[in-house]
């Protein structure tokens, strides 16, 4: 009789054994001791687990996720201006590193398309030249002696100054070219421009009076004046058209001597209208200052291509 006693509380205590597992869910797990006596009862050590892994921890990892930390993996991830600041010079670079012409051709097509042909012509040569990129001030001498009359009627003056105009477009970002008329004396001054320059020589030539001797000094002294004026210090190509010697061939080398001493960076570059054998000329051959070059252009100079122009005006300039 005493073996049924024992089974009859077995039974009690397996009653309120599910009942405290639905109480201990419910309210704390403190209680989970009374479930751990009944050992071999799986379920509770299987809430209990449940319980704290996905209570806790779930949580715990849940808050740490979100926390500031989160944000701040968020925030230098997005940290691309470090990203930006490097995509900022790649452009700088190739800017500098592919040389690029002071006006672009699109601006040439739109403003002065006539002078399109001329500027990629200048675009060869300058590069033959390794001088793609180059910056200077672009400076037109003509010479209005008598003798030139005939290189400003057909056209020869007015196309050698738009094939200047063409070049000094790759050199000078204001794409102007100061023009310079000399005979005897300094005759006058004038501006060529992408939307100011056809027909503008005849103009200018046909508005400055009587044609004289030939002075070179004169021009080169003008030149200078102007340009110490305008740009001081920069590099300028002085492209000096003439069709003869100086008539004062003394004053004339003094000049460029000064020239090639005070401003060293001025470069006389003088284009010849006429018989390449003429023996006026020998004063060209002759000139050994370090400033100056020559180019016999030929008794028709406008029948030259603008490459044979280019290639004679840039053979020795290296600024």
């Amino acid at each position: 009789t005493t073996q049924p006693e024992p089974e009859a509380p077995a039974e009690e205590t397996a009653h309120p054994e599910p009942e405290a597992p639905a109480e201990e869910t419910a309210h704390p797990e403190p209680e989970a001791p009374a479930e751990e006596t009944t050992q071999p009862e799986p379920e509770a050590p299987a809430e209990e687990t449940a319980h704290p892994e996905p209570e806790a921890p779930a949580e715990e990892t849940a808050h740490p996720e979100p926390e500031a930390p989160a944000e701040e993996t968020a925030h230098p991830e997005p940290e691309a201006p470090a990203e930006e600041k490097e995509t900022h010079p790649q452009p700088e670079a190739p800017a500098g590193t592919p040389p690029k012409p002071a006006t672009t051709a699109a601006r040439i097509r739109s403003r002065a398309p006539a002078l399109t042909t001329a500027y990629k012509a200048a675009a060869t040569t300058l590069k033959t030249h390794d001088l793609t990129g180059t910056r200077a001030k672009v400076h037109l001498v003509l010479d209005r002696s008598a003798s030139m009359r005939p290189y400003f009627k057909d056209g020869s003056a007015q196309a050698l100054a738009e094939q200047t105009l063409a070049l000094a477009a790759h050199l000078d970002p204001e794409a102007t070219v100061h023009v310079t008329f000399f005979s005897t004396e300094l005759d006058g001054t004038g501006d060529l421009t992408l939307t100011d320059h056809e027909n503008k020589i005849d103009e200018l030539h046909a508005a400055l009076g009587r044609m004289g001797r030939t002075s070179y000094h004169a021009a080169v002294e003008a030149v200078l004046a102007h340009h110490e004026k305008e740009a001081p210090g920069t590099p300028a190509l002085v492209v000096f058209q003439t069709d003869g010697a100086p008539d004062a061939k003394t004053p004339a080398t003094q000049a460029l001597t000064d020239a090639a001493k005070n401003h060293p960076n001025v470069h006389f570059s003088f284009v010849a209208f006429g018989d390449p054998e003429n023996k006026a000329f020998d004063y060209l051959r002759k000139l050994k200052t370090g400033n100056t070059s020559h180019f016999l252009a030929g008794e028709t100079p406008k029948e030259l291509t603008d490459e044979e122009l280019y290639e004679g005006v840039l053979a020795t300039w290296r600024p």
